[in-house]
């Protein structure tokens, strides 16, 4: 709970930081689960740059002053419930959450040979 507080207190004084790198974070995690528990690559075989190159474009995909990742191929009953239930402030941290399996997927798919 800790570290949900101080994630909360971060995004109240710097929103627009906080955002990107959540956005660019969880990008990054989509792909360390991709070659890690799909492609089962191991420490040795992980791809750094490749990770590093996701979380770089997770980080670019924010549409800022919205406060909203700009990944539109989301489930539309996540974001209805994401636009009715969650406060604007939590709305990005939300969607990235349900978006990390998808770019699990994404990063799988862009990188197999």
């Amino acid at each position: 709970m800790a570290l949900w507080r101080a994630y909360q207190r971060a995004l109240t004084a710097h929103p627009w930081k906080v955002q990107v790198l959540t956005a660019g974070s969880l990008m990054g995690l989509g792909d360390v689960i991709s070659q890690q528990l799909v492609e089962r690559r191991g420490l040795r075989a992980h791809q750094a740059g490749r990770t590093l190159t996701m979380a770089s474009l997770g980080c670019g995909f924010v549409d800022f002053p919205d406060a909203l990742i700009t990944n539109y191929y989301l489930w539309p009953a996540v974001q209805l419930a994401n636009f009715y239930l969650v406060p604007l402030h939590y709305r990005l941290a939300v969607v990235q959450c349900v978006a990390v399996i998808w770019n699990s997927y994404l990063s799988w798919k862009a990188h197999r040979l």
